[in-house]
């Protein structure tokens, strides 16, 4: 049944293939059942209801993704999104969470229609390279502070700032071995290395008596806490509309560019045949409504399955195998509550340092393209949110087009989003 749904043999693969694959893929993306309840939780959300809502949403993705496009494919809540969810649009413009799920839900909504609409392909296709470049090296930025904000190796200075904390506390220590730890096992190769560095200071600081164990296994906890606990009539405050905005640019971007990529080492996107890409943008968009009712921020593809496709995962039943092991992690809540901060950020910033690779796609030689790129890029860490470094970007690549005399350059997508920008900023300030 499997090799008829999954046409396996035509694929080159065989089931023992597929479910290595799904296995792999699953180790390098399982650490965001750990991080995601420690981000969204600082919210005044429910840990353990995070934790069931992240596992629920991760295995919906994954299992539409295989059953309807049947790319291998794995999602689950993306890194950078669920940081400004959390930092900005709750922590620093005050938004209740209940809103901000408001406003993940009204994204996917929109995001499903532009898809399906065709406009999604309009506005991929406007956006220009240096900017998706800089989007993933700002988001990494940004993941990058809050890393070393919460890890203690960065703390705040009315002088300076910012400035170095205390490297001597144990908790600090832990986190930096804990990057060490995970930048050498992925040097080496090793699957799931952020998975096993998370753990081992896990353990580490239970045994130092930083943390306190809370068990391995158990019935998963309850999901009602955030489960169906949306506000989207308050989500469609004038405040959040630019949030709504930074949801859907990010999700479009973030998703196609994954999708596309991955898709591409697999060999399933080939120029002039007929692919399933509208199909997997179909299910990442549904993927980001049915996570918003759970109680998690915008679920996405996951660039961590490349490792599968590494692996041999050339269907479906890669993304199938992954589903079900995400549904398996429902039972290990425990150790989920038992990871401490300092087990996180590492994991955090070793993401941060694979994004900023992003930076060398952008076109320094031309300073209309270099000077937005940059500004997207700074003005994400150091205004502590993903959606003034767009504004910035697109606002000034838009500016400098038109002031060197190359306005033709820019696509229509281009000024749309440089304008709704703008009229936020002049009429939307607070």
């Amino acid at each position: 049944m499997l090799e008829k749904y999954f046409n396996l043999k035509e694929q080159g693969t065989s089931v023992r293939t597929e479910v290595i694959a799904g296995v792999t893929t699953f180790l390098t993306m399982a650490y965001i059942i750990f991080v995601n309840p420690e981000i969204l939780s600082s919210t005044g959300m429910d840990r353990n209801a995070v934790f069931v809502a992240t596992c629920l949403a991760a295995a919906i993705g994954s299992l539409i993704m295989g059953l309807v496009a049947k790319w291998p494919i794995g999602m689950a809540p993306g890194m950078g999104l669920n940081a400004f969810f959390a930092f900005t649009v709750v922590g620093a413009m005050g938004f209740s969470w209940q809103q901000a799920l408001g406003a993940v839900f009204i994204s996917g909504v929109i995001f499903l229609l532009l898809t399906i609409s065709g406009v999604r392909s309009w506005l991929i296709a406007g956006i220009p390279h240096s900017m998706r470049s800089a989007i993933a090296a700002g988001i990494g930025l940004f993941l990058g502070i809050i890393a070393l904000k919460s890890s203690g190796i960065v703390i705040a200075s009315p002088a300076t700032l910012v400035t170095l904390g205390d490297l001597s506390q144990t908790g600090t220590l832990l986190a930096i071995a804990g990057f060490f730890i995970i930048a050498a096992l992925d040097a080496l190769k090793v699957r799931g290395a952020i998975l096993i560095g998370i753990l081992v200071i896990t353990v580490a600081s239970m045994a130092l008596g930083v943390s306190q164990f809370n068990g391995i296994i158990s019935m998963p906890p309850s999901i009602l806490p955030t489960f169906l606990q949306l506000d989207v009539v308050g989500a469609l405050h004038a405040g959040l509309v630019h949030v709504i905005l930074v949801f859907v640019l990010v999700e479009v971007f973030d998703a196609t560019g994954t999708l596309i990529g991955v898709a591409k080492r697999a060999g399933l996107i080939e120029p002039g045949k007929p692919n399933r890409l509208g199909r997997a943008l179909l299910a990442d968009s549904t993927a980001i409504v049915a996570g918003s009712l759970l109680g998690t921020s915008s679920t996405t593809a996951y660039v961590e399955s490349a490792s599968g496709v590494q692996a041999g995962g050339r269907t479906g039943l890669t993304a199938l195998v992954i589903g079900v092991l995400f549904l398996a992690a429902l039972f290990f809540s425990p150790l989920a509550g038992s990871v401490p901060a300092y087990a996180t950020a590492p994991a955090l910033l070793y993401v941060a340092c694979l994004m900023m690779r992003e930076l060398v796609e952008v076109e320094w030689a031309d300073i209309t393209e270099a000077a937005p790129a940059a500004l997207t890029a700074l003005m994400m860490p150091f205004t502590y949110s993903i959606a003034n470094g767009l504004a910035f970007g697109f606002v000034s690549y838009a500016a400098l087009k038109l002031l060197t005399g190359r306005p033709g350059e820019v696509h229509a997508a281009t000024w749309l989003v440089a304008a709704l920008f703008i009229i936020r900023f002049a009429f939307f300030a607070h």
